[in-house]
């Protein structure tokens, strides 16, 4: 329902909430809200038939006009001078970007981030490896840096799956399950790739330094097909819970707090360390930016005590992703398919390492939260995309919808997978930098349940 201002009595809510409230959350009882995953894709996919049938008329009723020259350019394409050939590509794409922005949890940011993209051998026989990377400082003494890769080697003999990150950082948490907070009034807020622009009712902030070293190598065992193992640390130092407090009656108690001491963790400090057999199916055409094909990846983790874990656990990752075109003129106007879930198998995990909303290996899932808004022992996410050109010729400028779904898991208040469901929707544009390697500038604008945020990157969410 729509609120009040106590003191004017005039109605606050944004239009996009009161949706929200009125048309989607309301349909969030177990057996509707799985409808609604599964509706809203389907109301996209129809749109875009529509769309694509009245994209392919207009290329056929063109070729009665003279022919004009419609192949996919970028950016350089608009600065070189007319009649100038372009330049044959390069092996390696480097984009660079600012990285500047403001929250008060971490205060002024200021940093550099971007996308690499290169060839390990002939372009006939080896697909495009690619990496982000981003290093920042923050007005707090807080820093950031993280390098995301995903490296085929020469002919697509092997292919190199890595997360390495370093962070003294400050960032909320809400608890566990799909309905935390489920106690306090969360309201609406604004974030920026992520992260919160102000303070949170309901949220929990922590103080910790974070090392993540994930590192798998795969071989080819048959076209597309690979199988290889992993070594996966997360290490977490210096936790501060700051709205912890046991020298207060009654105790100011937090999620972190409770659930280190009900599976026995030190509330300061943890380790998971441990060794994955993994399974991954690749017929994508570019992996910084894909028209077509399908991946897979299956990683089954092991994480024992020998090799440094507080406790004994292990975990299923399991992850699907496809690319379907809707024209057969225009390759970069389709619609894409992504989901993923992560489910605890055994044992006990430290609660930050526990899976939670754009904590995948990109940290791209949940457009429309803030970054760890959702957290569990189980967690399954799903989204639809629609891409299309806006420049019909050039195809330099390019647009997104998409809407996505997410479900966790709470076992310890036996909140079960799709007991409560959170969606997001929204919009972005696409800039083509480098069409050699399909490198965007992208900016999306993402509306979720009471939340909000816009994200400013350099290669494709999925």
């Amino acid at each position: 329902m729509p609120y009040k201002d106590i003191k004017t009595g005039t109605l606050n809510q944004p239009l996009y909430e009161y949706f929200f409230d009125k048309v989607i959350m309301e349909f969030t009882t177990p057996i509707m809200s799985k409808t609604l995953v599964f509706l809203l894709p389907l109301l996209i996919w129809g749109g875009t038939l529509c769309y694509a049938q009245v994209n392919d008329s207009i290329e056929v009723t063109s070729n009665t006009r003279p022919a004009k020259n419609c192949e996919q350019q970028d950016f350089k394409d608009l600065l070189r001078k007319k009649g100038k050939a372009p330049k044959p590509p390069k092996k390696t794409m480097i984009l660079v970007l600012p990285n500047v922005g403001s929250n008060p949890a971490n205060g002024f940011l200021l940093g550099v981030g971007g996308a690499i993209g290169w060839f390990f051998g002939p372009r006939e026989t080896t697909r495009v490896s690619s990496a982000g990377f981003s290093a920042v400082f923050t007005s707090k003494n807080q820093f950031l840096a993280f390098s995301k890769s995903n490296v085929y080697t020469a002919h697509d003999k092997f292919f190199l799956q890595g997360d390495w990150r370093f962070y003294i950082y400050k960032a909320p948490t809400w608890g566990l399950g799909t309905n935390a907070p489920d106690t306090v009034f969360t309201p609406s807020t604004w974030a920026w790739q992520g992260a919160d622009l102000e303070e949170t009712d309901g949220a929990y902030p922590m103080l910790y330094d974070y090392i993540k070293f994930h590192e798998i190598v795969n071989y080819q065992i048959a076209e597309y097909l690979y199988a290889g193992i992993g070594y996966h640390l997360d290490y977490y130092n210096k936790i501060r819970d700051e709205l912890l407090d046991l020298d207060t009656l009654p105790l100011q108690l937090t999620p972190h707090y409770l659930y280190s001491k009900s599976k026995d963790f030190n509330t300061a400090k943890y380790m998971v360390s441990g060794m994955s057999l993994n399974a991954v199916y690749d017929s994508r055409d570019n992996l910084m930016n894909s028209y077509k094909g399908y991946y897979v990846n299956i990683n089954y983790r092991y994480n024992p005590v020998f090799l440094g874990s507080d406790q004994n656990s292990s975990s299923l990752w399991l992850e699907f992703r496809t690319y379907v075109p809707l024209s057969k003129k225009t390759a970069r106007h389709l619609i894409a398919f992504w989901s993923f879930g992560n489910f605890q198998l055994s044992g006990n995990q430290p609660y930050l390492t526990l899976m939670a909303l754009g904590e995948d290996q990109k940290g791209r899932s949940g457009r429309g939260y803030v970054a760890g808004r959702y957290r569990g022992e189980d967690v399954i996410y799903g989204e639809v995309e629609y891409r299309f050109p806006i420049s019909q010729c050039s195809k330099i400028l390019g647009g997104v919808l998409f809407v996505n779904a997410t479900t966790a898991s709470n076992r310890f208040t036996n909140v079960h997978l799709f007991s409560y469901i959170r969606p997001g929707i929204g919009f972005g544009f696409r800039f083509m930098i480098n069409k050699h390697f399909r490198t965007n500038i992208n900016l999306d604008f993402g509306f979720g349940y009471k939340s909000k945020g816009f994200y400013f990157s350099g290669t494709e969410t999925f």
